[in-house]
């Protein structure tokens, strides 16, 4: 396991800390050259604001004379490293892991992490709605992370025993849910797509999709999930205008006097996609995903989206920030949202 594949398993950036690099070189005159190694491939790590707290476990190894092992401490979690060459392995076990893991138990307790998801929800407003419970000290602590352009809210539980942390969590999720309203569509792992299955299912729908700057990103997020065949009818890729014009009828004239990238054409998308899908819902999107095709008046990352359904059609315009590569996953997922929203009516 080389430090490259641990700070891909914590989902941390590499970052040297020269100053604890400087310590652990002057402890090498008294200890194996081989725990030295490890230790300052440890220091190798992520993010500057945890590299005190995470440097000091290897350094303490050594100080300790725990034998060839650093550890790393992450939230909850312990990562143990050990050299290849490690020998009696059995013993160093007995010796040092199990205590430090029967002491770090005592000590801890659990912790328990639950991710709320919102989406069209913009951090300030967040902020705003979520300030009663910010940085305030108790049983849970809550925090905002901003994901691909999204929120998602994050509860922390600490407690003695699981059972007493999942209890405080569950009590915390509650009115959290009913701040964040019908921003907040699921937890954890749950996937927006997951959700707009879900409703389509329940309500016995099917849904079709036109799209243009997201290149298709849409359905294949939507037939990733198993059992999409059942609520998932068409999709096209209508990139050029005369893919809008032979696939989904949109007028030619109406491209002339609005462009391709506006209300008027990506309403005249929906439409056309229900109506050769003949489904009751419908998504289109079409806009500038960059990094060049802008104006002054439609600049990269205007992305206008259409969403047909049972409640009738609307279209939006969206102003999206980041490379290509952001704008498309953003406009996918602002057009699923505003499809869970029309559903959720």
């Amino acid at each position: 396991m080389s430090v490259d594949d641990l700070a891909d398993a914590l989902g941390r950036r590499l970052q040297l800390d020269h100053r604890v690099e400087h310590l652990v070189q002057a402890a090498a005159v008294q200890h194996p050259a081989a725990l030295v190694q490890v230790a300052l491939q440890l220091l190798a790590i992520v993010g500057r604001q945890h590299v005190a707290q995470l440097a000091e476990r290897p350094l303490r190894s050594v100080q300790q004379r725990l034998g060839p092992i650093s550890g790393l401490g992450q939230l909850a979690a312990l990562v143990v490293v050990l050299p290849v060459d490690t020998v009696d392995l059995g013993a160093v076990l007995e010796r040092h892991l199990h205590p430090l893991a029967r002491e770090r138990a005592a000590a801890g307790g659990v912790a328990l992490v639950r991710m709320l998801r919102t989406a069209g929800l913009a951090p300030a407003e967040a902020e705003d709605r979520l300030g009663a419970w910010l940085g305030k000290e108790g049983p849970v602590a809550v925090s905002c992370l901003v994901v691909d352009g999204d929120v998602w809210v994050r509860l922390l539980a600490r407690a003695p025993s699981r059972a007493l942390a999942e209890a405080a969590l569950q009590e915390a999720e509650g009115p959290l849910r009913a701040a964040l309203g019908r921003d907040c569509y699921g937890a954890d792992g749950e996937s927006l797509e997951e959700v707009v299955g879900a409703l389509l299912r329940a309500k016995g729908l099917a849904v079709s999709t036109a799209e243009s700057c997201t290149g298709g990103l849409v359905a294949h997020r939507l037939t990733n999930i198993p059992g999409s065949s059942r609520y998932v009818e068409r999709g096209v890729v209508v990139y050029s205008n005369e893919a809008k014009e032979e696939l989904l009828g949109v007028p030619r004239d109406l491209l002339r006097a609005h462009g391709a990238v506006s209300a008027p054409v990506a309403e005249a998308m929906v439409r056309g996609i229900c109506r050769v899908g003949g489904t009751a819902c419908g998504l289109a999107i079409t806009g500038i995903a960059g990094p060049d095709g802008g104006s002054a008046e439609k600049p990269v990352g205007t992305v206008f989206i259409g969403v047909g359904s049972p409640a009738g059609v609307e279209v939006r315009r969206f102003r999206f920030a980041g490379g290509r590569t952001a704008v498309k996953w953003q406009s996918a997922q602002a057009a699923l949202d505003m499809l869970r929203r029309a559903l959720s009516l």
